[in-house]
């Protein structure tokens, strides 16, 4: 019950109530580009949703490059990638929705429990390796592989945030 507490975190009263139709439920976490918050699509299926830091959304140059890597990142299907599944580099503000994956980060999860054991490192490596064949199959280098954007879900590993994923030309 600690863990779902330190995962969902309330909304504050300056975090907005909606972004483009979805709904926010909880935050999740902030990054560099922004904070994540929980949300669901109309279905009900459970989103993360990256909104964009208001100083990068005044810079153009930042909105065009956000608007590549959407492009990009829509071309990624994999077993071990969180989907995109909507975005708007010309929202106010800027915003992106990935699947939401239930599960700590490889970093939180070291962090609590220390090492992993050989057989999870083996099934770690072995998702990770076919995340980074889908993403390459689509001419795209993520840039930013790191324990903190790895999800440990219950069916395997998922690599995330392709913030500053650069699309080869």
């Amino acid at each position: 019950m600690d863990e779902v507490r330190d995962v969902f975190q309330p909304l504050q009263a300056a975090d907005p109530v909606e972004v483009a139709g979805y709904r926010l439920a909880a935050r999740l976490g902030a990054g560099g580009m922004g904070r994540v918050y929980l949300a669901h699509t109309q279905g009900g299926r459970p989103v993360a949703i990256k909104v964009v830091r208001p100083e990068l959304a005044d810079d153009p140059d930042f909105r065009r490059r956000f608007g590549r890597e959407i492009r990009a990142a829509q071309r990624v299907r994999g077993a071990y990638t969180a989907e995109l599944i909507d975005a708007d580099a010309d929202g106010v503000p800027p915003w992106l929705a990935t699947l939401y994956v239930p599960g700590p980060s490889l970093a939180e999860a070291v962090a609590r429990q220390g090492p992993l054991s050989v057989t999870a490192v083996l099934w770690l490596m072995a998702g990770m390796a076919e995340a980074l064949q889908a993403i390459h199959a689509e001419g795209i280098v993520h840039r930013d592989l790191k324990p903190s954007n790895v999800l440990l879900a219950a069916d395997g590993p998922r690599v995330i945030d392709f913030g500053i994923a650069l699309a080869a030309a």
